[in-house]
Order: structure tokens, then C-alpha cells, then sequence
């Protein structure tokens, strides 16, 4: 077996010891089974990972009108989620 040394941000690795946890697996068979399933999806033609603007980029930006300020005016927020 191959060693792979690795530096992940803070809030991924506080991510992975939750998942560490709730599954019983150790770093190192969380990573095997991540990269098994990545490269699987690679190997059968799948699109990588994107984020949510790599998905709609073409929808950002396309609306014209609305509020010019509804992404930081409360009043815009007041009766949101109410039926």
C-alpha cells in the first residue's frame, strides 16, 4: 500500500471527524472510499463536483427588474416563509 500525505482547511477536517464518528471508519478508509467514488464517477463519464454558480452560472445575472436591494433589505425578508 501507497502513503499520501494530505493538508485539508479546518472546516473539512472538523467535517470528516464527525463522519469519522457516526461511521466507525478511520481517515484513511474515508479517503480510499471518497477517491474509489470520485474516480468511478470520472471513469464513467461523470461531471466533477461544481459548485451551485458553476451549475446555474447561466441563470445569475439573466432576471430584469426586482428590487434593487432585496439581497440586504430586511423589509424584503419580513413575511418570508409565511403561508
Amino acid at each position: 500500500m501507497n502513503t499520501l500525505t494530505i493538508r485539508i482547511p479546518d472546516q473539512l477536517a472538523k467535517e470528516m471527524e464527525q463522519v469519522l464518528a457516526r461511521d466507525h471508519l478511520t481517515k484513511s478508509e474515508l479517503v480510499r472510499r471518497a477517491l474509489a467514488a470520485y474516480l468511478l464517477q470520472h471513469r464513467q463519464g461523470g461531471q466533477p463536483f461544481s459548485s451551485a454558480l458553476e451549475q446555474a452560472g447561466d441563470l445569475v445575472g439573466c432576471f430584469d427588474g426586482g428590487p434593487e436591494d432585496l439581497s440586504h433589505n430586511p423589509e424584503h425578508l419580513f413575511d418570508l416563509g409565511r403561508a
